[in-house]
């Protein structure tokens, strides 16, 4: 009967912060960072007080910091599965440029919480382990003879620069897969091997 208590709590906590990171992503995106106060956060999930928030993010940069994180795992998720079906390097970048564009595209409420974060100057790590995972994909190709000598941390630095900043475009309505060929043909070029 304790395990069952003890599993049962830990799935209300994990509820209840998904409902508050949930409504954090929305008052994000609908606000912006300066009005994403508690007040709003318990406004949106319906939370009867504040402390229903403090008790689970110690600051309010903790629970930015864990919206960030959350989103950049779910694009990661949705992203995974094309990239490795791919297997060469090059058709891995394309698979990666394509289903970012598809995230972003298919989340704009998602994505506005990030630009608020990001604008905002919350300290995080997930843009450095995204552009580091880009960077080793870099690595690799180069290894592999797929990819040109270039400098795989700039070259992640400036994919992930050239994807986020077609971010407003595509909220606001912008043909993804128009987006997404031109990203890859672009990068394609920047980075094949000479034949």
């Amino acid at each position: 009967m304790r395990i069952k208590q003890g599993t049962d709590r830990s799935r209300g906590t994990a509820a209840r912060r998904d409902q508050i990171v949930a409504a954090t992503i929305a008052v994000l995106a609908r606000r912006g960072y300066a009005a994403t106060s508690y007040d709003a956060i318990c406004e949106q999930a319906g939370l009867s007080s504040k402390r229903l928030i403090s008790y689970h993010f110690t600051t309010k940069d903790e629970l930015l910091a864990e919206v960030l994180r959350r989103v950049t795992t779910d694009a990661a998720e949705r992203m995974r599965p094309a990239i490795e079906a791919e297997p060469r390097p090059d058709g891995k970048l394309a698979a990666y440029i394509r289903s970012n564009i598809q995230f972003i595209a298919e989340h704009p409420e998602h994505v506005r919480a990030v630009q608020q974060i990001v604008y905002a100057a919350v300290p995080t790590e997930e843009a450095d382990s995204a552009v580091a995972r880009l960077a080793v994909l870099f690595e690799d190709g180069q290894r592999a003879g797929a990819f040109r000598a270039f400098d795989p941390t700039l070259m992640a630095y400036t994919v992930r620069a050239a994807i986020d900043a077609s971010a407003g475009r595509l909220i606001a309505g912008a043909d993804p897969t128009h987006y997404a060929e031109e990203l890859t043909e672009l990068f394609h070029q920047a980075t094949r091997a000479a034949r």
